[in-house]
């Protein structure tokens, strides 16, 4: 459960170095700001100290893209994080320092910390971002249960609750050896308990979709408004449609890759894997020579990839799921399951195909037979410009400025 403290005595208890270096007394400063961040663009309205807090910063996917948007609002406010990788994000976050729980001395990085489950709540707990009047968290798991002075408001844009506690927990027990699930029964238990608990205390939640907002209600009894999440839309250009179909994302059983690949390869054709994942080698030994597993691959490499396939395939539900956005401003179809966030992005018939969720034989039919020379780029590349990031930066402002107002 998040501790709340007095705001005068988080402040003392914090030391404010050059660049406005924040350094909780149980946390890490891992890095300090080396440039000023992001002049572009909206920034919220305030006039406090604002504080920002993402679950882990390892890589750049979707989450982090999106949390991205939100740290370039507030130019050098301190990022608070359980697990930080600056080579994994690029450098997106030079503009801040950035302070980490005591795990990343274990220098655990995207492939490892899963390991940390049973410790991932406790850390974030003990993460401090009491000496701020604004705390914006961007939570899939663990962010939103920071600890924030008692006084602050805190706004919650979550991407999801944590599945494997609250909607997925067979298939979390069932990636670990029988005589583990016990325990980690356990920890999912102890989990749902402090997210009850945690919700209580949260001022406002923001849903990334329909589904999360959904969820937010189910599990946590609170509202949410949807604020979608930002798509640089103008990093993609359409290009000329070759012979394979793309996957992009994390490779992990809830998203469904195998699906995807056995439908490939009972319609004959190949699919381009753009993610890395703990699923990759088991998939990659029972499809090699059918696929093409890239691995991780660069931005340089995806903005190449996205207009030269024939589609996306999207075979696992997404709470909104950003690559189906990039592939439609790329000008690119998305065959995705009638499920979750891809219903929101794709306009069936006109940007792209839905199948039924868990549906192989209805996922083949679409990847063999459906002619995807009639759809207009122009057409799906206009659908994607509803989520750029300056729509978001706007959303996204209102949001936060409600919850102050409301506080004041």
């Amino acid at each position: 459960m998040p501790t709340r403290t007095n705001s005068r005595e988080s402040q003392e208890r914090m030391l404010t170095g050059r660049q406005g270096t924040a350094v909780g007394d149980d946390g890490r400063v891992v890095a300090r700001a080396e440039r000023a961040g992001s002049s572009g663009g909206d920034r919220f309205e305030f006039g406090g100290s604002i504080g920002l807090a993402h679950d882990y910063l390892l890589v750049m996917r979707g989450a982090e893209r999106t949390f991205a948007a939100i740290a370039e609002m507030a130019p050098a406010a301190p990022i608070y994080t359980l697990l930080y990788d600056r080579a994994g994000t690029n450098g997106r976050f030079d503009g801040h320092p950035v302070v980490t729980s005591g795990l990343q001395r274990l220098g655990v990085r995207q492939r490892g910390f899963r390991a940390l489950l049973p410790l991932l709540p406790g850390a974030a707990a003990r993460l401090r971002a009491d000496g701020h009047d604004l705390v914006i968290s961007s939570s899939s798991a663990f962010a939103h249960g920071i600890r924030t002075a008692e006084r602050a408001v805190h706004v919650c844009y979550c991407h999801t609750p944590f599945r494997y506690a609250w909607f997925e927990e067979g298939r979390a027990l069932g990636e670990v050896p029988r005589v583990l699930r016990p325990a980690l029964a356990a920890t999912l238990r102890r989990i749902r308990r402090r997210d009850l608990a945690i919700a209580r205390q949260v001022t406002r939640y923001v849903a990334n979709s329909r589904i999360c907002q959904e969820r937010i209600r189910r599990f946590w009894d609170r509202d949410a408004e949807i604020v979608h999440p930002p798509v640089e839309v103008d990093r993609f250009e359409p290009g000329e449609p070759e012979d394979f179909f793309l996957f992009v994302g994390e490779v992990t059983r809830h998203k469904r890759v195998e699906l995807a690949l056995e439908a490939a390869t009972r319609a004959g054709r190949r699919v381009v894997i753009a993610g890395d994942g703990p699923d990759l080698a088991r998939l990659r030994g029972l499809y090699r020579g059918d696929h093409d597993f890239r691995g991780r691959v660069s931005d340089a490499e995806l903005e190449h990839l996205y207009p030269r396939a024939l589609a996306l395939v999207v075979p696992g539900v997404e709470e909104f799921g950003i690559a189906a956005v990039e592939a439609q401003a790329a000008g690119r179809p998305v065959v995705g399951v009638d499920a979750g966030g891809v219903r929101e992005t794709v306009v069936d018939g006109e940007t792209g195909v839905l199948v039924p969720e868990d549906d192989v034989d209805a996922m083949a039919e679409a990847l063999a037979h459906t002619d995807f020379a009639r759809f207009d780029s122009a057409r799906i590349r206009q659908n994607a410009e509803r989520f750029s990031t300056d729509a978001f930066r706007r959303r996204i402002a209102a949001e936060v400025g409600q919850a102050l107002a409301a506080r004041s």
